[in-house]
């Protein structure tokens, strides 16, 4: 929601300047996003007039003139059409940024001609779209002044988040009451015109969809004009980020903005009489004004005439019935459409639009009346023409609310003590009616959907005294209730996070939604959203890279050159949430230097190592785990692996990321990742409180190395594990240290040599038991095809 602050000084009497109505919207719950000033950007821009005007020596489009801003003559080339002399505009010297073109300014020669600055039109400094000359001013404005300051552009505009259920804050009049209530003003009442009508009305209004559309009221206004609106309606809608349009267009938003009650303006010559409020007819299509086309269905509310559907009700006019600049003959609509059918029916054809986030809010049932008489009374002021008489079609769902308020509810539930006096006045100043004492009884204005009972009215007052005013407390711990205590899992969860921070990766935190492409790099997602705020955050993520990948792009693109990133959440799978840690290793694993050369790049065995050491952090058993194949297709298909508890327990999954899954994510080089699956962790056994104490081997350990010839398909883990399980009570440890393939080696097999740790337990080796253990161990090898090289 988006408004200025002279807009909003038409409804608050106060003085308040900017930075105070922000923190005051703030403290009540409305929060600001931002403040803007638009002078602030225009500020180096000056009233200026063209002295001369004469034709280029080198281009017939263009002309030199001469342009005084204040401080003497200066000369500008310029293309516009309407350069003339004698001309008062806006003139940007050297060094001034035009923001509607993104270019600072600078002399420059065009064709050969030096021009010191330029005279601007409406789109370079984003006051509209014109652009087909520069600005043309009154002959009287003061030359050499500040433009911004004297077209009264010093105006700050504020852009609020409305949550979903203050419908009532979504129109200026709204917020103002707020702040009223907050003490930062008083509320100025709206000025109801009194509009008679002169004729009956000439077309027949009904609604026939009773539960979609409760009430459709309507006049007709005729001998219009359809001109542009006035300037200071143009800006306000400009300065919302709103295109002005036409006058009966621009009214019509205006009052949207400004009170928070859609309506629409037909073209009645275009209209078939009856126009009905119905449900679509199957097969119904709709062309409405953002040139699309919609299929409809009985679930929705239309607007209709005799011949066709003019509108999807409450959220966007037809196409064909709009009003255009020969438009005389106006139908008004100031309707109440029901919020849930509205939300069903804007998620079904995805059109978002400013009508449909007020309706499915819901709007003030009770202002259609006065609705309608604010929008003739404008129209009839701008446009001219003569108002027909009011058709009232249904009745508008205006509830009797009342709710029995104790003033000590507030202390009790909201913590903070307010003055019984004080809640009444501030009850009564968002509009509530009060009476009584204890309990008061408190009746709901008609724009407050949104309260039903005790505790919403303590959050109204809560809100409005502050919430920076509840004292902070901890809450009472009832005796004999135990310490609160991590869970196993989460124990797992801080283990694993706490030693990835430790060996260097950076915590990051993404978004559980993605694109449905990111996911389908990923095997795709089992839980898409139907009503997503974006296309890019439609499927809750399968897996952790792909927020983790475009975290270290967005890194890469500012210049870092070493991403270490890791993120501990949630993967939603098919069956459940997956708690799990996943990493990215992009850039130089090393700096270049005058001792290391080039940098290195990180490689498959560094994602291995992290894997390993966070698995171990976090409680599982290294030792015991196996190095496979079958990693997800998002891997290097030969430079990725698993690591497993046994075949089928997967506990992480690591390696190089596949190269056309990288350059499809605008990554370049070698990157490596790894996930570590958390829940797949064997739980720990209770423990003791204290270690028991280290017990060093009495006796020297004895390392043998072997050199095996294998086949070349077999795996150096499988010849390793076979190894160390020749002989389980020797034998404390086994690795690889050597690959050798070349001459001495046969064709279609390679040379593994492995250092085997033997650990004498009550008496050291002699020969003979040596050469047992040696004996188990090329046995135990010569399962797997595996000799001894000689």
């Amino acid at each position: 929601m988006k408004f200025t602050l002279s807009w909003l000084k038409d409804h608050l009497d106060t003085e308040a300047d900017a930075a105070t109505v922000a923190e005051v919207l703030t403290r009540i719950g409305l929060e600001v996003e931002g403040v803007e000033n638009p002078a602030e950007a225009l500020a180096p821009f000056r009233i200026a007039r063209v002295l001369t005007a004469e034709p280029h020596p080198q281009a017939d489009k263009l002309q030199l003139l001469s342009v005084d801003a204040g401080d003497g003559p200066v000369q500008v080339v310029c293309g516009a059409p309407n350069a003339r002399a004698s001309l008062v505009g806006v003139f940007g010297a050297p060094g001034a940024y035009v923001p509607g073109s993104g270019i600072t300014l600078k002399v420059a020669a065009i064709r050969g001609v030096e021009s010191r600055g330029m005279m601007c039109s409406m789109r370079e400094l984003e006051l509209g779209e014109a652009h087909d000359g520069i600005i043309e001013l009154p002959a009287d404005a003061p030359v050499g002044a500040a433009y911004a300051e004297w077209a009264g552009l010093d105006d700050p505009v504020f852009d609020v988040a409305i949550t979903p259920n203050r419908q009532d804050c979504m129109g200026v009049h709204g917020i103002a009451r707020d702040l009223a209530a907050a003490g930062l003003g008083t509320l100025k009442p709206l000025a109801v015109p009194a509009v008679a009508g002169g004729f009956p009305c000439p077309i027949e209004i009904r609604t026939d969809d009773a539960e979609g559309c409760p009430a459709f009221y309507g006049r007709v206004i005729r001998g219009t004009r359809n001109r542009p609106s006035p300037d200071w309606l143009q800006r306000r809608l400009t300065a919302i980020g709103q295109r002005p349009i036409s006058a009966l267009v621009d009214i019509s938003n205006y009052l949207m903005f400004a009170l928070g009650r859609p309506s629409h303006v037909y073209d009645l010559a275009k209209l078939a009489s009856p126009i009905v409020a119905r449900r679509a007819a199957p097969g119904e299509t709709v062309t409405v004004l953002n040139g699309k086309s919609y299929a409809l269905t009985p679930e929705m509310t239309v607007i209709a005439d005799a011949r066709e559907v003019h509108g999807i009700g409450g959220i966007m006019g037809g196409e064909h019935s709009g009003t255009a600049d020969d438009t005389t003959d106006v139908l008004l609509e100031v309707a109440f459409f029901d919020p849930e059918r509205i939300a069903r029916t804007g998620q079904a054809v995805a059109l978002a639009s400013d009508a449909r986030s007020r309706f499915e809010r819901g709007v003030d049932p009770a202002f259609l009346d006065d609705g309608l008489a604010i929008l003739t009374g404008m129209i009839v002021d701008i446009c001219g023409g003569e108002p027909s008489d009011v058709v009232r079609a249904g009745a508008a769902p205006v509830t009797d609310k009342h709710v029995a308020y104790d003033p000590g509810l507030c202390a009790r539930l909201g913590g903070v003590a307010v003055p019984a006096a004080e809640q009444r006045a501030i009850l009564e100043r968002l509009g509530f009616a009060v009476s009584g004492d204890t309990p008061m009884q408190v009746a709901v204005p008609s724009w407050r959907r949104d309260v039903d009972g005790p505790a919403d009215l303590v959050e109204e007052v809560v809100r409005i005294t502050g919430i920076d005013s509840v004292p902070s407390a901890p809450l009472d711990r009832a005796p004999g209730v135990a310490a609160p205590t991590a869970t196993p899992e989460q124990l797992v969860e801080r283990r694993a996070r706490r030693a990835a921070a430790a060996r260097g990766l950076n915590e990051a935190l993404t978004w559980s939604f993605i694109a449905e492409g990111e996911a389908a790099a990923f095997g795709g997602g089992a839980w898409t959203l139907a009503n997503p705020i974006s296309e890019d955050m439609k499927v809750m993520r399968p897996t952790l890279l792909p927020g983790l990948l475009a975290a270290a792009r967005r890194n890469v693109d500012r210049g870092a050159a070493t991403i270490r990133l890791f993120e501990v959440g949630r993967r939603y799978l098919a069956d459940a949430e997956r708690p799990t840690l996943a990493f990215v290793l992009a850039g130089d694993k090393t700096a270049r230097g005058w001792q290391t050369g080039k940098p290195q790049p990180f490689d498959a065995f560094d994602g291995k190592a992290e894997a390993l050491a966070l698995l171990a952090a976090a409680g599982a058993p290294v030792d015991n785990l196996q190095v496979m194949g079958e990693a997800a297709s998002a891997y290097h298909p030969g430079r990725s692996a698993t690591l497993r508890l046994g075949p089928k327990t997967v506990l992480a999954e690591f390696g190089l990321l596949h190269p056309a899954l990288a350059r499809t994510l605008g990554l370049d080089g070698d990157v490596v990742a790894g996930e570590i699956f958390l829940d797949s962790i064997p739980a720990r056994r209770a423990a003791g409180r204290m270690r028991s104490a280290y017990a060093p081997p009495a006796l020297q350990a004895v390392a043998r190395d072997f050199a095996f010839l294998v086949p070349e398909a077999l795996a150096a883990d499988a010849l390793v594990r076979a190894v160390r399980g020749a002989d389980k009570v020797a034998i404390v440890d086994a690795r690889l240290f050597d690959l050798f393939t070349g001459q001495g080696v046969p064709a279609g097999q390679k040379s593994l040599a492995v250092e085997v740790t033997l650990q004498p337990a009550e008496k050291s080796f002699t020969e003979e038991d040596l050469s047992a253990i040696s004996a188990k161990i090329v046995a135990a090898a010569a399962k797997l095809g595996a000799t001894l090289r000689g």
